[in-house]
């Protein structure tokens, strides 16, 4: 599953798994571990596997530079990886980056599409069953697609089969 933290060593000796373990004992989301350490392998990566340890502000700068100039990346996703990356320099490294000067990116952020409260009726009067019980739910409480995803997969319980080669299944 993509929700389960990967194990790390006892004593973790890799860059890559001593940075989750000190993101683990700070007890942050795992999708914030995931996010971060996806950011830095591309930092990492971006500057031909050199360690993090050998570079610094110049480094971060070119790479920064680069998302927005080649990879035309949102202004939120640069920020995120100004974030992962500044963390893992002063959190983890405990080093100051100092003046960072990159380039910011020019994409403009898009938008939603809302609907009204008559467009997203006639939808959900479309829909049938699960679909309809799970986008009601979210349409109700205001829940996202991976919120309503997680909670209706703990609530929506599989028992075991009965005998006749029944399953029977459980709110």
């Amino acid at each position: 599953m993509d929700d389960i933290p990967i194990p790390l060593p006892a004593i973790p000796t890799r860059f890559m798994d001593r940075f989750r373990a000190f993101i683990r004992a700070r007890h942050l989301a795992y999708r914030t571990e995931k996010t971060y350490c996806n950011w830095v392998r591309g930092f990492i990566r971006f500057n031909n596997k050199r360690h993090p340890e050998s570079m610094g502000a110049e480094e971060v700068n070119a790479w920064l530079s680069h998302l927005a100039n080649n990879r035309n990346v949102a202004v939120n996703t640069q920020k995120t990886a100004l974030n992962a990356v500044v963390f893992m320099y002063h959190q983890f490294l405990g080093r100051q980056l100092g003046d960072l000067q990159f380039i910011n990116t020019s994409r403009r952020r898009k938008l939603p599409t809302v609907f009204s409260h008559d467009e997203a009726m006639s939808v959900l009067s479309n829909m049938q069953g699960t679909n309809r019980l799970v986008a009601s739910l979210m349409y109700g409480s205001g829940l996202r697609v991976m919120e309503a995803a997680h909670d209706f997969a703990i609530l929506h319980l599989r028992k075991p089969e009965k005998p006749g080669g029944i399953r029977a299944h459980t709110l």
